[in-house]
C-alpha cells in the first residue's frame, strides 16, 4: 500500500489542478467572449462592516416572483433594451428554445434570499465605498449557456464605476 500512496496523491493533485485550471479557463473565456448586459439593482446593502469593503447586490429581476411556483434551479429569460439593460421576460426550468433578442441567466432559488444568479457579492478596494453608493446597475457577462459573471457596477449614466 505504501508504494501506491504517492501515486494516488499525485493523481489526485493532477486532477485537482486540471479542474481548477478548467474552471479558470471557462471564466476567462466568459470575460473575453461573453455579452455584457446590465441588470437594474434593487435596494442594495451599502456595505458590510463585518466583512470589510464588500457590497451585497440584489437585482430587480428577482422582484415580483412567486417562489412557490418556480423550480429550485432554472433560467431567467431576459430581453435587452436599446441601452443594454436587461428586463425579465419569464422564468423557465430548462434551456428550451428562446426567442430572438432573449438571453438566459442561470439561477438557483435560495429560501432566504430569492433568486440567486451567482453575482450577488461585490468586493472593492478599501476606502472606495463612497464611489459605489451611486450604483444603479450591475454589469454581468453572460454566455449562451446561461453562465454569468459580475464585471462591475454602473451608474445611472451607464458608466462603469471605477
Amino acid at each position: 500500500m505504501k508504494k501506491y500512496k504517492w501515486t494516488i496523491v499525485l493523481i489526485n493533485l493532477i486532477v485537482l489542478l486540471w479542474l481548477f485550471n478548467n474552471s479558470l479557463l471557462k471564466k476567462e473565456t466568459l470575460l473575453s467572449e461573453g455579452k455584457l448586459i446590465l441588470l437594474e439593482l434593487a435596494p442594495v446593502d451599502p456595505r458590510s462592516l463585518m466583512q470589510g469593503d464588500y457590497m451585497t447586490l440584489n437585482y430587480a429581476i428577482s422582484r415580483n416572483v412567486n417562489y412557490d411556483s418556480i423550480s429550485k434551479r432554472g433560467f431567467c429569460v431576459v430581453k435587452l433594451d436599446e441601452n443594454g439593460i436587461a428586463h425579465k421576460v419569464r422564468l423557465q426550468d430548462n434551456k428550451k428554445p428562446i426567442n430572438n433578442n432573449e438571453y438566459l441567466i442561470k439561477y438557483t432559488l435560495k429560501q432566504w434570499r430569492g433568486i440567486n444568479i451567482g453575482a450577488e457579492s461585490f468586493f472593492f478596494q478599501e476606502g472606495k465605498g463612497k464611489n459605489y453608493e451611486t450604483a444603479e446597475y450591475g454589469g454581468i457577462k453572460i454566455d449562451n449557456k446561461g453562465n454569468s459573471l459580475l464585471v462591475g457596477l454602473y451608474d445611472g449614466k451607464l458608466k462603469k464605476i471605477q
